[in-house]
Parts: structure tokens; sequence; C-alpha cells
């Protein structure tokens, strides 16, 4: 299997469970890769880790409900998947460049890791058609 292929289900699996704990030992179990093999082949075709792409996800996620319900901010930081509304903070923050108190006064949603979907073409070379990933 390429490492499009591979970076697709990874790609799948976090946007299937993103409201679960992950981490890249359980996600290349679950997929039955190892987990070498799945930071190397995500981080080839996407440019960034396993790792950056779930915080980024979930940070993205909680702005939105920060802006778009009345959610309190420590509820938004569990579901999130951090342990403390400070923790929550701080990574918001880092992201960010502001609270999420600040965040949601200012009434504007801009995600900042948004899904990444990976595009397929296909060359026609010689008459055959061949496949090469692209990442979007």
């Amino acid at each position: 299997m390429d490492n499009v292929s591979v970076t697709e289900r990874v790609l799948s699996y976090i946007e299937e469970h993103l409201g679960q704990e992950l981490s890249l030992e359980g996600i290349a179990e679950e997929l039955h890769y190892s987990k070498y093999y799945v930071a190397r082949a995500f981080r080839e075709k996407t440019g960034i880790t396993v790792h950056k792409y779930i915080q980024g996800r979930r940070l993205s996620e909680a702005a939105g409900k920060l802006v778009q319900t009345g959610y309190s901010i420590l509820d938004i930081a569990f579901d999130a998947g951090y342990g403390s509304q400070q923790a929550f903070t701080q990574a918001f923050h880092q992201e960010y460049g502001c609270t999420p108190q600040q965040y949601r006064r200012a009434g504007q949603y801009i995600p900042r890791q948004k899904r990444i979907r990976l595009q397929m073409k296909y060359v026609l070379t010689s008459g055959l058609f061949r496949k090469g990933g692209l990442a979007a």
C-alpha cells in the first residue's frame, strides 16, 4: 500500500475519532501499521506530524464551538481532549494568539487547521494511467 493510501486511512480515522483519545501508537495499531511507518508516511504527505494535526483539528473545532455555541470553556476544553481549562487556554493561546475568552468575545471563527484531504491525480503516460497523490 502506498503512502497516500496509508495517510488517507489515518486522516479518516482521526476525523472519525476526533472526540476520543488519539495517539500515534493507537492509530497505527488500529490500522495494523507500525507507528514509525505511519509517522513517516503522514509527515511525508501532509508536511506535519500526526500529533500536530490532531491538536490543530481539535483546537479548530474548539474555536468554532467558542463562537457558535454557549458551552462553557471548561466543557469545550474537555471535548477537545484537554485535562484542564488551564492546559486548553495555554494551547489555544499558543495557536490563536489570544485566550479562548478573548476569541469568543471577538465572535469570528477562523479555523487554523482545516481538514486535510488528499486528492488523487491520474496522469496519462504512454496510453496508461499512472496514479499520483497530492495534499490539498
